[in-house]
């Protein structure tokens, strides 16, 4: 059995190998077929050559007699045919030229053009205020907190001008960026640069968060003779034009908004297809969250300040100012022609002729508030003292503030409490009549 299988399996490879040779012979042939048509097309090649080299030999050696006798005027014709096709040329390339410039599109590239150079020249002019500010304030209260009788110390130097020397070092970096794009002119690519940019200007927010308390310290600092004497000393430097140190401090406020409407200015003018679209789209969303964040981060600090300064204003304090979502609305002071008015009882109505019953408290201060309202007077120190009890605006009854130039108002703002649901819909009833404004709030009586 193994000497058969033996046998089969040479069979088959000696059909193999003359297989192989049989393909390997006919390769060869066709070899020799390809090689000796490359040898005719090469023979057949240097024969046309040879044939058009002495083609040209014989042109160049026998000129025609009509070239030579037309020859003058076939220059003529050329000359006036160059200039005409020259003068088409120019003409059709000026009105290419106009048509483009009158296009809407040449029209947006120009005014997205002039946007960018107005964003370089504010930046520079930015950048000039920041170095005014550290050069002419920053630095030389720093070495005056350092003499042996400061006029202020440092921690209210850190506190009014907290952030400046970075923002100004981080504005210089911009200005380079910008500059040196400028310097590549037509082609302005902007968005790298505000994605650098972006990342770093959370340094605003601090600023902007400080920026409330940094003027509290400086009208603190400013109570100090020595103080106000260096400060007038350095607000009249010719270099500063007449400018305050507040004004300097505002600068950095308005800088954040002023990106995001040169975003938004440069995006109407920029096309759907333009290449830095995407990257300009982003950064305005980022820019414009992080206003957003920072107006909140403002509002809140500026909230809590107003409350706490409230509440050390009222005598005895007020505790439910301590709370963070008690957020201020407005503040009514007594002032000519303007009364604040209590009315209690089921009895009480709308007086006809004038509001000076016995019945009616004048209230000097109010203090509205999301969630209560106080009603006070103020002694003569100066201390604010709460009528009966804060009004929570939450409950079933009415605070009715209405405003009217009518018959029996004349101009006076009223803060009317009624204390029953009847009175309530009977003043309406009667405020109607007299087509008096009115502004409801829930309230309820602590």
């Amino acid at each position: 059995m193994r000497f058969s299988k033996i046998l089969l399996q040479k069979e088959e490879l000696e059909q193999k190998h003359l297989h192989l040779v049989q393909i390997v012979e006919s390769e060869k042939t066709a070899k020799w077929q390809y090689t000796q048509q490359c040898e005719e097309l090469t023979i057949e090649i240097k024969k046309l050559r040879a044939e058009l080299n002495a083609l040209k030999r014989e042109w160049r050696l026998t000129p025609s007699k009509s070239e030579e006798e037309e020859s003058e005027e076939i220059r003529k014709i050329k000359k006036v045919q160059s200039f005409f096709r020259g003068w088409l040329c120019r003409r059709r390339w000026k009105q290419i030229v106009a048509e483009y410039i009158s296009s809407p599109h040449a029209e947006s590239m120009r005014k997205r053009n002039s946007l960018v150079f107005r964003m370089v020249e504010s930046e520079e002019e930015y950048v000039e205020q920041l170095q005014l500010m550290v050069s002419c304030f920053l630095r030389p209260f720093k070495m005056a907190a350092s003499s042996q009788k400061p006029p202020c110390t440092h921690d209210e130097v850190n506190s009014i001008f907290l952030n400046s020397e970075t923002v100004m070092f981080l504005h210089q970096i911009f200005i380079k960026g910008l500059t040196a794009r400028m310097e590549s002119w037509p082609t302005l690519v902007l968005g790298d640069l505000f994605d650098m940019l972006l990342p770093m200007l959370t340094i605003y927010q601090e600023y902007v968060r400080n920026h409330h308390y940094s003027l509290q310290v400086l009208a603190e600092c400013k109570q100090r003779e020595k103080f106000v004497a260096i400060l007038r000393r350095l607000e009249e430097k010719s270099s500063l034009q007449g400018r305050t140190l507040e004004t300097f401090l505002t600068y950095p406020m308005h800088q954040v908004p002023r990106y995001i409407i040169t975003l938004h200015e440069l995006l109407a003018h920029t096309p759907h297809n333009h290449v830095e679209r995407k990257s300009l789209e982003n950064a305005r969303a980022k820019l414009e969250e992080l206003s957003r964040q920072m107006h909140d981060e403002v509002s809140e600090t500026e909230n809590i300040r107003k409350n706490l300064a409230t509440e050390r204003m009222i005598a005895g304090g007020c505790d439910i100012l301590l709370d963070v979502n008690q957020v201020f609305v407005r503040q009514v002071v007594r002032s000519a022609g303007g009364v604040i008015q209590v009315l209690g009882g089921e009895k009480s109505k709308l007086p006809r002729a004038r509001m000076g019953k016995r019945e009616t408290e004048v209230i000097r201060q109010c203090f509205l508030f999301t969630n209560h309202m106080l009603l006070c007077t103020r002694s003569t120190n100066g201390k604010l003292h709460l009528i009966e009890y804060p009004l929570e605006l939450v409950g079933p009854e009415k605070l009715y503030i209405m405003q009217s130039d009518l018959r029996y108002f004349k101009r006076t703002l009223s803060l009317l409490i009624i204390r029953k649901r009847a009175n309530r819909t009977r003043l309406e009833r009667r405020l109607e009549e007299y087509s008096i404004r009115s502004y409801i709030f829930d309230v309820k009586h602590k």
